[in-house]
């Protein structure tokens, strides 16, 4: 899977060729083959990779006990952190461009996995509501859609223009976030 990723990372899809991945894990070609069955489930599996990969902090009790508000805000400033992980983040959003560009099947895969980290967006959204944190007013859903949205197009900068300061990014995002979403107005 790590070769994968990083061929895809690397080279792009195209070039991350049952042989090229054989070569760079040192397992056969009929092995990798086998493993993944076309190259279309291996894309699959790299694409699940990553997002388990992503997902483990959410689902690894980091964030167990933080009101809705500060899991939320937690999520993405890790998220951001991250982002200095290049070849996790190219090779992923190298597929979903492809995906997109090629009007692929894949697009529902990258849909599902957007959904789920939208959903538990929601939850925490509600929560914070819940807990008089976040303001009432906001749709839990499109609030949600929004986060998840801006963490995209975040991603997307960073492929553009890697040598970028997160820094300041990061704070003014976090910043703006509290603020939109406080019922205190980030107070």
């Amino acid at each position: 899977m790590k070769a994968a990723v990083a061929l895809v990372s690397e080279e792009g899809v195209s070039a991350s060729t049952f042989e090229a991945i054989a070569r760079r894990s040192g397992y056969s070609r009929g092995l990798v083959g086998q493993r993944f069955g076309s190259k279309l489930g291996l894309i699959e599996a790299v694409i699940t990779y990553l997002h388990g990969g992503r997902e483990s902090f959410a689902e690894g009790g980091k964030l167990d006990g933080l009101s809705g508000l500060e899991a939320l805000l937690t999520y993405a400033d890790h998220y951001v952190q991250r982002l200095s992980h290049m070849g996790e983040v190219q090779a992923y959003f190298r597929l979903m461009a492809w995906a997109v560009a090629d009007i692929s099947a894949f697009r529902s895969v990258f849909a599902a996995e957007h959904g789920r980290i939208g959903a538990r967006f929601e939850v925490w959204i509600r929560q914070g509501q819940a807990e008089g944190q976040i303001r009432p007013d906001l749709d839990a859903t499109a609030a949600a859609l929004m986060v998840g949205s801006q963490l995209l197009g975040l991603s997307i900068q960073v492929l553009i223009d890697p040598a970028m300061d997160l820094g300041p990014i990061r704070a003014t995002y976090l910043a703006t976030l509290r603020q939109a979403f406080s019922a205190s107005g980030g107070r």
